[in-house]
């Protein structure tokens, strides 16, 4: 499964930080029952690895992918850990070297033209706007939409469940990256049933049944 394939899934990829192993599974069922496929856990804490590895063989329903990627061994312990998509913050030489190297899919995060120039000259086309709403947010979209039609964004950063309607009208955004869907409050107390009702709300989020999304970037598999 490349890129584009996992942004078409759904309009919102959840991004979970999560600090207990416990929750893994049950938060990645609570979010699968409410719709929400694909799931990107960040490599924030100690038991990221360990999260996505319990997920991967416990919800198999679910597109489990690995962020917070910045460093080029993330690549190998991702894949064991059976991650099926990367996500960075940014983009070096080296991620570059290593994604090439890799059978993991990158979704890299670019935040100015001349980030989405280099990422674009290495062969991405599907790039992840970040920190989305402090680098500009829509306005930066739309103007970004200009010298690169053939660019696909998943704008992630300062994104609510209020804007994300309003970014998934863009012709240029495939889907939005958000942790509104996992509040604090919320996973502490283990209430599953709060989860599920914000993925069910995000996953009814889908601009392309309402206008028409089609996406004509080159299809990358790096």
């Amino acid at each position: 499964m490349n890129i584009l394939e996992v942004m078409r899934v759904g309009p919102v990829i959840p991004v979970l930080v999560i600090e207990d192993l416990a929750q893994a599974v049950p938060l990645a069922q609570a979010l699968v029952a409410g719709g929400v496929r694909v799931l990107e856990v960040t490599l924030r804490t100690s038991v990221a690895l360990a999260a996505i590895r319990a997920i991967a063989r416990e919800v198999p329903e679910v597109i489990v992918g690995v962020g917070t990627l910045i460093r080029p061994e993330d690549f190998t312990e991702a894949r064991d850990a059976g991650a099926r998509f990367g996500v960075s913050p940014g983009l070096t030489p080296a991620l570059i070297a290593a994604a090439r190297d890799s059978d993991l899919p990158l979704l890299p995060g670019v935040m100015t033209p001349s980030e989405v120039m280099t990422a674009r000259a290495a062969g991405f086309h599907q790039l992840k706007l970040f920190p989305a709403q402090p680098a500009g947010g829509i306005d930066l979209l739309k103007a970004l939409a200009g010298p690169f039609p053939d660019v696909t964004f998943c704008p992630t950063g300062g994104i609510t469940a209020e804007t994300a309607p309003d970014y998934l009208t863009l012709p240029n955004v495939g889907c939005v990256g958000g942790s509104w869907l996992t509040p604090k409050t919320e996973l502490a107390a283990e209430d599953w049933s709060v989860i599920t009702a914000l993925a069910r709300q995000a996953a009814a989020l889908d601009r392309r049944k309402v206008t028409g999304f089609t996406d004509s970037s080159p299809v990358t598999g790096a």
